[in-house]
């Protein structure tokens, strides 16, 4: 039995692939987009809003696709931020919400399109 579930996963990889890697474009479109202004944070460079990238991978039975910024200034946008910095400067930023909403809008479709690929 785990030689035929080995066998139908190697069969289902470029379909899952394909899946993965299209949807991680996809979450990374819609997380610029929601960070494009508000109700997400304002965008008045592009600087913050270009720095999002995907970066694909498959090895084994296993496709990956990280989503993601090296900003430091993402996590206080995402999340808000209350009290004080390293400087001990005080702040009460709100939350800007720009990935959660981008998640949530591709989740659905994503799931939907694997468990397609993978003959669900």
């Amino acid at each position: 039995m785990a030689a035929q579930l080995n066998a139908r996963a190697a069969a289902a990889l470029p379909a899952v692939s394909a899946v993965v890697q299209h949807y991680a474009m996809l979450l990374e479109t819609r997380i610029k987009a929601h960070a494009s202004g508000r109700p997400g944070p304002n965008a008045p460079t592009g600087d913050y809003r270009r720095s999002w990238t995907h970066e694909f991978s498959a090895t084994g039975l296993m496709a990956e696709a990280v989503v993601g910024t090296a900003k430091p200034q993402a996590r206080r946008l995402e999340y808000g931020y209350v009290g004080p910095d390293s400087l001990g400067r005080i702040f009460n930023q709100p939350p800007y919400p720009h990935m959660g909403p981008a998640v949530e809008e591709v989740r659905p479709a994503f799931l939907a399109a694997v468990g397609a690929a993978v003959g669900d």
